[in-house]
């Protein structure tokens, strides 16, 4: 039996979970990456200066959340448990050596604000950026 190639059901499911945000969600989103985010990563999502090399603290800045970053490279899930709980817990689960700053925000901001945050970075990419990035996280879901 031959099978179809996954990329047009991912091309599908990409495109439909590019639409799934609401205006609202989105303009939540906006505030309270201002509030929450923007301090680190940059108002305008662009990161702090020198991002990709360490500070004086050993650890990378925090990265640009626009479409020069590499945010998008990862799926939905990882993106909401890294904030939830913490670059560090994430990636010490996964056994992955690197020393993250940043926090936790599970104690700060709902699922749902989270979420919406994740929406409005989103929402902010170009078009092919967003389905890159539903692909990724439908193939995470699948995993």
């Amino acid at each position: 039996m031959r099978r179809r190639p996954l990329l047009p059901c991912l091309a599908l499911i990409a495109a439909v979970s590019v639409a799934t945000a609401s205006a609202e969600e989105i303009d939540m989103g906006r505030a309270l990456y201002a509030e929450h985010c923007a301090a680190c990563h940059g108002a305008d999502l662009e990161g702090a200066p020198d991002w990709q090399r360490p500070g004086p603290d050993g650890r990378l800045p925090a990265p640009p959340h626009d479409e020069t970053g590499h945010t998008w490279h990862h799926g939905d899930t990882m993106l909401f448990e890294y904030t939830r709980r913490g670059g560090q817990a994430y990636l010490d689960d996964l056994g992955v050596a690197y020393d993250s700053g940043m926090p936790a925000f599970g104690d700060v901001l709902s699922d749902a604000e989270i979420r919406a945050i994740l929406a409005f970075i989103r929402s902010t990419w170009p078009e092919r950026i967003q389905e890159i990035q539903a692909a990724r996280t439908a193939a995470e879901r699948a995993e």
